[in-house]
């Protein structure tokens, strides 16, 4: 491909996909590694407030505005019970954490989780040990959170110092079930009945909460996707949103197809959004269950059984991914395949969101924002209202992975109330840059009045403590529109985001 090969966007607002759930951009915080002791939580730290949490930490997710956040796991939830983490701090138990063989000192747990949420501004979205645990242990745990004063357990949550209630309205029925690693692993018919059960309890306990259903932990697993149709029929009417998990990988050192797994991303999605045709129309329901990406990330580096296993220590050094140029151009990719199926997806989590495969990293004073910290926060900050099918015209280059790919990935977003469109655009060249025009089929623009890009020449080049703002999206000359269309140079391996008003 040479420099004078080009491309044309067109954005038509009358051309909606769906309306965009703000709780797309979510986070997921486990009690593994250093996320919770050294990343959120840490009364040792110079960064600490009055109550342990990291001030420098709650900045940067602040910025990066997580509607909601999953917690506690993840593997650990499998395991865990959540009373041993409430009630005076200096009476609960260090625990052996079995899931990533660590010590867990339970100075962290439900109530404490739920100030973090409100110090940050999200909704607790709490996932029920469906493992060890009893569908009891579950709906009394929902009895802790939500029920007004008069009980066991909502006057248990008073006597810790919130008489009221604290309204958790998203929970997960478990977590990746499907797995042999999983503790208290069950087989689909196992799992989707204690699910079912522990659903209907939960529902008398409070009939306001939305639940999400165990989906399979990947697409590479051999049950997929007859798991997530068993699941799904032993359950449809109790559940709201179904679970997908991912993580991507560049194992092959294969940048080309590495930069074109949106194609993988959006079979997945294709494959289980099928999945829920099929079950809707078999069990003849008029009722509607989306799907809850609730864990996705670039993560491989780290992958060693020595990254996953704490050797029974506190807030042991586990999976801290360092993230480079690539990592952030298939993590903003991931985040178009969210707007392009926006109709299904409504809820997605980036696993994790300090130390633990995360776009922050933390010291015992500072922190370190990675490359994919920017794409998420470009995302959050600007994709609102609708999303919208965009005709993408760019030349193509062969892949290994995928065969023949587009080089641009695109998507948009129509915010008509606030009168903003947002545009979105990767450039996959590892060595060429793209002319491109962008034209609006509906409306005419008034101007363009934001340009931000991350871009850069090396793949593998990623933000240190010695160099943090190596890779960060910076702002750039924001084009002017001509005669209703716009004209940018993108260099390659770059992410540019526009906003427009219109």
């Amino acid at each position: 491909m040479s420099n004078s090969e080009s491309a044309r966007i067109t954005i038509d607002t009358k051309r909606v996909i769906s309306e965009i759930s703000p709780l797309l951009f979510s986070g997921f915080a486990e009690h593994m590694g250093r996320c919770i002791y050294e990343g959120i939580y840490d009364p040792t730290s110079p960064q600490a407030d009055e109550q342990g949490l990291r001030k420098d930490v709650l900045a940067a997710l602040r910025e990066l505005n997580y509607r909601s956040m999953r917690y506690p796991g993840g593997n650990f939830v499998s395991g865990y019970h959540w009373e041993d983490g409430i009630g005076p701090k200096d009476q609960r138990s260090a625990r052996r954490e079995l899931a990533w063989q660590s010590i867990e000192t339970n100075q962290f747990g439900t109530d404490e989780f739920i100030q973090f949420c409100r110090e940050i501004d999200t909704e607790p979205m709490l996932a029920v040990n469906l493992g060890t645990g009893s569908i009891q242990d579950a709906v009394n745990l929902v009895e802790y959170c939500n029920a007004p004063r008069g009980s066991k357990y909502a006057n248990m949550r008073a006597s810790n110092g919130e008489s009221t209630p604290y309204g958790v309205k998203y929970w997960c029925l478990g977590n990746e079930m499907d797995g042999a690693w999983q503790i208290g692993h069950l087989d689909a018919v196992e799992y989707g009945k204690k699910a079912r059960e522990a659903a209907k309890l939960m529902r008398l306990q409070d009939d306001s909460i939305e639940l999400v259903l165990c989906g399979s932990s990947s697409s590479k697993m051999p049950t997929y996707p007859e798991w997530d149709r068993i699941g799904l029929e032993l359950c449809w009417e109790l559940v709201d949103y179904h679970s997908m998990h991912y993580y991507a990988d560049n194992l092959a050192d294969d940048t080309p197809s590495f930069l074109s797994l949106s194609a993988a991303f959006e079979d997945y999605v294709e494959t289980v959004a099928a999945v829920l045709r099929y079950v809707k129309a078999k069990t003849r329901s008029k009722h509607d269950v989306r799907l809850s990406w609730d864990e996705w990330n670039v993560w491989y580096k780290a992958r060693e059984i020595s990254d996953m296993r704490g050797g029974w220590s506190e807030a042991p050094h586990l999976i801290e991914e360092i993230y480079n140029l690539e990592d952030a151009l298939v993590v903003a990719q991931w985040l178009n395949v969210f707007l392009r199926r926006a109709d299904v997806l409504k809820i997605a989590c980036i696993a994790q969101i300090v130390n633990v495969i995360a776009p922050i990293l933390t010291t015992s004073d500072k922190i370190l924002k990675q490359t994919i910290y920017y794409p998420l926060l470009m995302f959050s900050q600007m994709a609102s209202g609708n999303s919208l099918d965009v005709l993408v015209e760019a030349p193509r280059y062969e892949t290994k992975q995928f065969g023949d790919m587009p080089l641009l990935d695109v998507s948009s977003s129509h915010d008509e109330a606030a009168g903003m469109n947002a545009i979105f655009i990767v450039n996959r060249s590892l060595t060429e840059g793209m002319s491109i025009e962008i034209h609006w089929g509906d409306v005419t623009p008034k101007r363009i009045s934001s340009a931000h890009q991350l871009s850069g020449n090396d793949p593998k080049a990623f933000n240190s403590w010695e160099a943090p703002n190596r890779l960060t999206t910076r702002p750039i000359y924001a084009p002017k529109i001509i005669d209703g269309a716009a004209q940018l140079s993108l260099p390659p391996l770059s992410f540019t985001v526009l906003g427009v008003e219109l």
